[in-house]
């Protein structure tokens, strides 16, 4: 058996309680954080929270060379540690139907994920929001990819939000803040932007702005998300300005 476990949000104690069972009664705990991580807690901390051995992959670890985790699936009870929610990840999606290609039977326990919060710090509807997009770093300052900028001005066209989630380069440390991704929009769609930063933490961080003034902000620490308001309803709007401190008159 192999399953996949969302860890949620923040840190040791944001898992659901059926995944915490499941990862304390497992022979074999695998996990990936390249694609996203935790950042109230450490890998020690997990493991001493939940009384485990951690495997750590990396990318190449799970893409590539699959084996050990399938392996292990094959002779015993064998856990697979994801940040959020395991399947938003087509990485994930694959290595599942690898196992199904060994005849390996697969679990999923869902975690919380960054768009639920998102909508749920920010007071904006759910079943509002668009297509998603990622906000890469500058590559030799070459500005906004075109089809993250497509992306967003579709979903107006539309009514709908956009969810941006901002680049992570785990390996190097490097995550973006909503500070720098609002200076990348900025150029090109100078509207309402919404920061939601350490969604799941304590002490979530939701301001909405001017995407020109957010860049200018200072945030603290990650994870940064931000979002692009399409059509508001006017309870999207009294949510914002109560929640978010958004500036009226872009509402």
């Amino acid at each position: 058996m192999l399953t996949f476990v969302g860890l949620g949000l923040y840190d040791e104690h944001s898992i659901t309680v059926e995944g915490r069972e499941a990862l304390r009664s497992a022979d074999r705990v695998f996990a990936e954080f390249y694609t996203s991580r935790l950042v109230g807690t450490t890998i020690e901390e997990l493991e001493d929270h939940h009384g485990v051995s951690i495997e750590v992959r990396d990318r190449a670890g799970v893409e590539q060379e699959p084996a050990p985790i399938l392996d292990s699936a094959e002779t015993g009870s064998t856990v697979f540690l994801v940040a959020g929610d395991p399947m938003v990840s087509t990485t994930h999606t694959d290595l599942r139907l690898r196992a199904h290609e060994h005849d390996i039977e697969t679990r999923i326990i869902h975690g919380t994920t960054a768009q639920t919060a998102a909508g749920s710090l920010t007071g904006l509807q759910n079943y509002r929001f668009g297509k998603a997009t990622t906000i890469p770093f500058a590559y030799r300052d070459r500005p906004i990819p075109e089809s993250v900028v497509e992306t967003i001005e579709d979903n107006r066209e539309r009514g709908l939000h956009t969810l941006c989630y901002l680049d992570i380069k785990a390996a190097e440390g490097r995550y973006m803040s909503a500070d720098v991704a609002a200076g990348r929009l900025a150029p090109e769609l100078d509207g309402l932007g919404v920061v939601v930063a350490r969604a799941g933490s304590p002490d979530p961080l939701v301001v909405a702005d001017r995407l020109s003034a957010l860049a200018e902000g200072a945030f603290g620490d990650p994870l940064h998300l931000l979002v692009l308001p399409g059509e508001l309803h006017h309870l999207e709007r009294e949510a914002l300005e109560a929640l978010a401190d958004a500036p009226p008159e872009l509402l």
